[in-house]
């Protein structure tokens, strides 16, 4: 098992400055940008299979009555197609994201997913979410609700199991997002109140370029993601060719891969 570096101490000058972190986060979205740019649509189809089977293998998956998952870009980001229809073919309540009413305050809901009781014998012919209208980056999302219609947005508590999405990820569990803060902000808001600081439990997902060091096993220099004090770290890490699950009693250590 290998030792995890705090940001602050992994450089040789020390402490680093709010803007020296800022400065390595931006370079290495820039790379892993360029890595993922290089992968093929076949191999993303290929890889997205590889996680959600790595997903839906998990004890937490198969034991959460709860789902929160992302509705993918439409290029450089895992596919969630699949993953999407398979949690409701599993009876589970899904919770999907929503940005689109405020984009200025970058914030993020999760609304639960309505769907009528024929939605699992047309889910192999019809995505539900298609006629959802797309916001600025052509992700769909749920529509605005018409006058007397309910929407139920996530509570703490509510959601056992989120599926978190990010630009890079590392063996200890730390994150890095696109820099917009929408999911550092939701995390805090769920897991605020004391009796839900359990819940829910971060599974990260991403390609194979996106977890850093995902080709070394049982060695001391553990690449690791810039990190700030905001920033949460998730309880599992999935690429196509690992699962990474974090020990919650020891911080400081890299989790077990598998």
């Amino acid at each position: 098992m290998s030792k995890c570096i705090a940001s602050s101490e992994n450089t040789s000058t020390g402490a680093q400055t709010i803007e020296e972190i800022r400065s390595r986060k931006q370079a290495l979205r820039k790379e892993i940008r360029g890595l993922l740019k290089e992968l093929r649509p076949e191999d993303v189809s290929l890889e997205s299979k590889q996680v959600w089977e790595r997903l839906f293998a998990l004890p937490v998956y198969k034991n959460a009555k709860s789902v929160g998952l992302f509705l993918s870009m439409p290029k450089g980001e895992i596919k969630t197609d699949e993953a999407l229809n398979q949690v409701v073919l599993d009876g589970k309540t899904l919770y999907v994201p929503r940005v689109g009413l405020d984009f200025e305050k970058c914030d993020m809901d999760f609304v639960q997913v309505q769907l009528n009781d024929n939605a699992g014998k047309e889910i192999g012919r019809s995505f539900f979410y298609k006629s959802w209208p797309r916001n600025k980056w052509g992700i769909p999302e749920p529509p605005v609700p018409k006058e007397g219609e309910m929407i139920t947005n996530a509570k703490p508590g509510d959601i056992d199991l989120l599926v978190v999405p990010g630009c890079a990820f590392d063996k200890c569990g730390n994150r890095l997002g696109h820099g917009k803060g929408y999911y550092d902000r939701f995390i805090a808001k769920m897991r605020g109140p004391v009796e839900h600081s359990h819940k829910p439990v971060l599974v990260a997902v991403g390609l194979s370029p996106q977890l850093l060091g995902g080709d070394f096993e049982n060695t001391d220099d553990v690449p690791v993601v810039p990190t700030s004090d905001h920033d949460f770290r998730m309880d599992v890490v999935l690429s196509p060719q690992r699962t990474v699950v974090l020990k919650a009693d020891n911080d400081m250590n890299c989790g077990e891969m598998k």
